[in-house]
């Protein structure tokens, strides 16, 4: 940004340079190009510096103490409300380079800097009026290159100027450090940008053909869920996991190695892989690979993955027997079992080397007399633990870390962490919200009762957690009691009706055993329709009857998990405390209302349940985040509740405060951009100023992007009595949103426009803003041009409106070419309106002159009682100036009629176009040009039929 003095520039040359400005400018309408930008400011931001340079005026800051000043305002607020890479005070001028923070606009801050530095400077100097000159240059900075020709310029701006400046230039490390400068600017290695570098490294090295092929040949599965077949291609942190897993399986000199792939980032499928290459490859010389699972569930799952593979050695290991039997048989393939199958295994039961087992959720699989076991019985064999939360600061994590990563410095042979699969959006970010205070756990009993025992510490599975949980009788006491559970549910239930529910999203409800589960489903519903959730846990022949109330059959059970993972049947909420709460994928998951104490281990594997990512076009939803609303208290204590790397704990969740401030932050920031736009509350120039505003596509992008995600997390936090100083502002950024897709969306959306909750507002509203009119359809007919000449309104909204309404009629009569090509022909002259390749008034007036051609049209095809398809032909042959034209588009209209089914059948469409070919080419020897004209013709006609 530049600023200078009232006095820096003699009158004549300014206006001299505003002239021709202002003529460059209504020649090059913005936006602009990087080329054409970069031309405005070679003749007009150097002209202005260039002159500066030349230090006309009284020059007020050569003096000492007032370039101090001005220095000094620069840097009061230097770090809270922007950040200055660079400036200078030169005789007459400033240059600064800076970024502005948080709600700090630009204009904010310089009026700051310009009415402090002219009080003081005023003041000093003993004299009165206009310091500065109002106006004031700024300059968006492109990118990395551009930062620094900037900065570069700023530095040496005094040397240039041949003047002595009597403040220093003040630089950030960023631009002073050469090593940093090299980086950027790729000083000695020969590259421009280091930037578009890398990603082109990125994209060769991604897409090299050997690359390309392996992804083909071995990194594709075809899986079934839900019973339906799906096909899964591997991403490149599985792909990177299979390679180091097999490399380290056949390096000779290691026999272990730790994999630590986070929940909900496809680990199943890496340890597929992994077991296929590694059975496959020709080094193994025939190995035995054992797959060890956690769970009875995923073991069948496991099989029908591995024999979709097409692999002919494959054994399920069933029992112990079997097991045993296997292995001292010296059985060569996969085999599929787990860890419990391995008790009391004799030692040395085969000594082979080439035995490898990939051990599923290493960090609860190998404890105690199990491992043992294992390891004595294959003594050569190699172990490779697969984990999908990372390994804890206890002595059982660490013990974990002593198993399989005792050959890795950082004790892990591959990571992919939280963070890593957030930033690859391979997961989504958590977020929590505590419950109010009178639901919540004392705190004195969570922390007595759970948080503060030893056993609790490193707490890896269900099972471990529920026989703590058992022995905490106060704690289960309360969370069970009558009162509660009734408060907790009416909760849950308003809190999804307004929160979850308009988001489309579903949700699990967390009880702390079976009999709570059952007791919260006749709680939930007295508040909720009966259908709208559904208990699921393991029952048994013992129970109670309360809890035989919900048994499930194997089949129903699957019914139900199979529609919740559907978006739009029911149920709406499970009703869960053990099962599910591991392994179980739902992405349409969003909230979990947890009423059960969890940690470590237990409490990343639940929450991760909300985590997957979601996204319906159709619908257009794309889920945020996940979301946990906590009724035990466990968050307000996290750093205890989970016994890992603070750095790990960062990346797991956050409060959905964050979200209010980054709410509050877009409104303050971003949107009065755009709410600066509208200054008539909504009258037709100010749809007209937007629909100008707009036309750039790329402009509309950028502002759809933003308003989708302030969008979104208004849904998310609406209802909040935070909203309530926002509520009009966003009501207005929704309607000027509502106004320029409407303008510039192609064809009729089925889709929803906004999400519910913004929708409600809108609606309440936007009506009196009068933006409905945009929309309107208008006859395409005898008086569309004096409707559309009287119609109030600016052009903009009148070539808008004509040109959705041409859309409209070719839409209604798809069988007729004539009205298919004008819709063509007016999507054109849309483009080249947005473009800036034809004004307005040129662009409504091409848009009248196809209506008035439409008139001349229909009466010369009323005349000659020709349909729509004959007509076009007919014309077509005019203008070719084809012989016998009426004749000849009659004998087409005729072929046509005899094969009705030509859109359906390639026989048919293949002897139309025979009979339209010979028809024309009857009278005229031009092939060429005959087949341009049948071409068109079907090509039209292909068109409509999509329409």
């Amino acid at each position: 940004m530049t600023w200078r003095l009232s006095d820096s520039l003699p009158k004549a040359m300014l206006e001299q340079w505003k002239e021709e400005r202002t003529t460059w400018l209504a020649l090059h309408p913005e936006p602009w190009d990087e080329q054409t930008e970069s031309e405005y400011h070679d003749r007009f931001s150097r002209q202005i510096d260039e002159w500066l340079d030349q230090g006309a005026g009284a020059c007020v800051l050569k003096d000492t103490a007032n370039a101090r000043i001005v220095a000094d305002a620069l840097r009061h607020f230097e770090g809270e409300r922007y950040e200055i890479a660079s400036f200078v005070v030169m005789p007459n001028h400033v240059h600064v380079l800076f970024r502005p923070l948080g709600k700090h606009t630009l204009p904010e801050i310089l009026k700051s800097w310009k009415g402090f530095t002219a009080r003081e400077i005023n003041k000093r100097m003993g004299r009165t009026g206009a310091l500065w000159q109002d106006e004031y240059w700024d300059r968006l900075i492109r990118n990395e290159r551009h930062f620094f020709k900037v900065a570069e310029y700023i530095r040496e701006n005094p040397v240039k100027a041949g003047t002595r400046v009597s403040q220093p230039v003040y630089e950030s490390e960023l631009i002073t450090d050469r090593n940093v400068r090299a980086s950027f600017e790729g000083e000695g290695n020969g590259l421009e940008n280091p930037f578009p570098s890398r990603l082109e490294a990125k994209v060769k090295s991604f897409c090299a053909i050997p690359q390309l092929l392996a992804f083909l040949k071995d990194y594709i599965v075809f899986a079934e869920k839900d019973e339906e077949l799906n096909k899964y291609i591997l991403r490149q942190h599985q792909t990177g996991a299979v390679e180091a897993t097999v490399s380290r399986a056949l390096d000779p000199r290691r026999t272990r190695g730790l994999v630590w792939h986070t929940q909900g980032s496809g680990k199943t499928f890496t340890m597929i892989k992994a077991a296929e290459r590694l059975f496959r490859s020709p080094a193994a010389d025939k190995p035995t690979v054992l797959l060890m699972i956690d769970r009875n569930e995923l073991e069948d799952q496991m099989l029908k993955n591995l024999a979709a593979l097409g692999l002919g050695n494959l054994e399920h290991a069933s029992s112990i027997a079997r097991l045993n039997q296997l292995l001292r048989d010296d059985y060569r393939g996969i085999i599929v079992t787990m860890i419990h199958k391995f008790r009391d295994m004799p030692a040395d039961l085969n000594t082979r080397s080439n035995i490898y087992v990939l051990i599923d959720e290493a960090h609860r699989t190998t404890g105690g007399d199990l491992g043992n076991f294992l390891m004595a019985g294959l003594p050569n064999a190699t172990f490779l633990g697969f984990t999908g939360t990372p390994v804890d600061k206890t002595v059982y994590g660490l013990g974990t870390f002593k198993t399989f990563g005792c050959e890795d410095d950082q004790g892990y042979l591959h990571k992919y962490s939280i963070a890593d699969s957030i930033e690859d959006g391979t997961t989504l970010p958590l977020y929590y919200q505590l419950a109010p205070n009178e639901m919540l756990v004392p705190h004195e009993t969570l922390d007595k009762e759970f948080l503060s025992l030893a056993e609790a510490e490193g707490v890896a599975d269900i099972e471990e957690l529920n026989k703590i949980l058992e022995r905490a009788v106060n704690l289960k006491n309360f969370l069970k009691g009558k009162e509660r559970i009734q408060k907790v549910a009416q909760f849950v239930a308003k809190h999804y009706r307004e929160n979850v529910g308009p988001l489309g999203y579903k949700a699990f409800l967390v009880g702390v055993d079976r009999e709570a589960c059952a007791h919260y489903k006749h709680a939930l519903d007295q508040f909720l329709p009966p259908e709208y959730s559904e208990v699921v846990y393991t029952g048994s022949n013992n129970d109670s009857r309360l809890l035989k109330e919900f048994h499930l059959d194997p089949k129903k059970e699957r019914q139900i998990r199979k529609r919740f993972g559907k978006l739009d049947q029911q149920p709406k909420i499970l009703i869960v405390t053990e099962k599910l709460l591991t392994g179980f994928d739902a992405p349409v998951l969003y909230a979990m209302y947890l009423d059960k104490p969890m940690r470590d281990h237990t409490l990343l594997q639940a929450i991760a349940r909300v985590n997957r990512p979601y996204e319906n076009e159709a619908q257009e939803m794309v889920k945020p985040h996940g979301f946990v609303l906590d009724f035990i208290g466990i968050f307000d204590k996290l750093e205890k509740a989970l016994a890992f790397d603070s750095d790990e704990i960062n990346a797991i969740v956050k409060d959905l405060k964050l979200l209010k401030v980054l709410f509050r932050n877009k409104m303050e920031s971003r949107a009065p951009v755009y709410l600066g736009l509208i200054e008539r509350n909504f009258n037709d120039q100010d749809v007209d100023t937007l629909i100008e505003h707009f036309r750039d596509p790329e402009r509309r992008k950028a502002f759809f992007k933003e308003y989708k995600e302030v969008e979104m997390l208004y849904e998310i936090i609406s209802p909040d009595a935070f909203l309530r100083p926002y509520i009009d502002d966003y009501r207005t950024l929704s309607a000027i949103y509502q106004v320029v897709r409407k303008a510039y969306t192609r064809t009729v959306m089925v889709d929803r426009e906004f999400q519910a909750k913004t929708s409600h507002l809108v609606q309440q509203q936007v009506g009196s803003y009068g933006v409905g009119v945009l929309g309107d359809i208008v006859a395409i007919n005898g008086n569309t041009i004096e409707l559309i000449k009287n119609k109030s309104g600016g052009d903009g909204s009148k070539v808008i409106n004509l040109i959705k309404s041409i859309e409209k009629l070719a839409e209604e009569n798809s069988d007729d070419p004539y009205l298919i090509a004008m819709a063509e022909r007016a999507r054109a002259v849309q483009e080249d309106f947005e473009n800036r390749q034809t004004s307005t008034a040129e662009a409504l007036a091409e848009l009248l002159r196809e209506v008035e051609s439409n008139e001349t049209r229909k009466k010369v095809q009323a005349e000659k009682s020709f349909d729509g398809l004959t007509y076009f032909v007919y014309r077509r042959l005019l203008d070719a100036k084809i012989q016998n034209a009426e004749a000849v588009s009659r004998k087409i209209r005729k072929a046509f009629t005899e094969f009705p089914n030509w859109q359906r059948s390639e026989n048919a469409i293949r002897e139309l176009r025979k009979q339209v070919t010979f028809a024309i080419f009857a009278e005229t020897d031009n092939l060429d040009q005959v087949t341009a004209m049948v071409d068109e013709l079907f090509t039209l006609l292909e068109k409509a039929n999509r329409i």
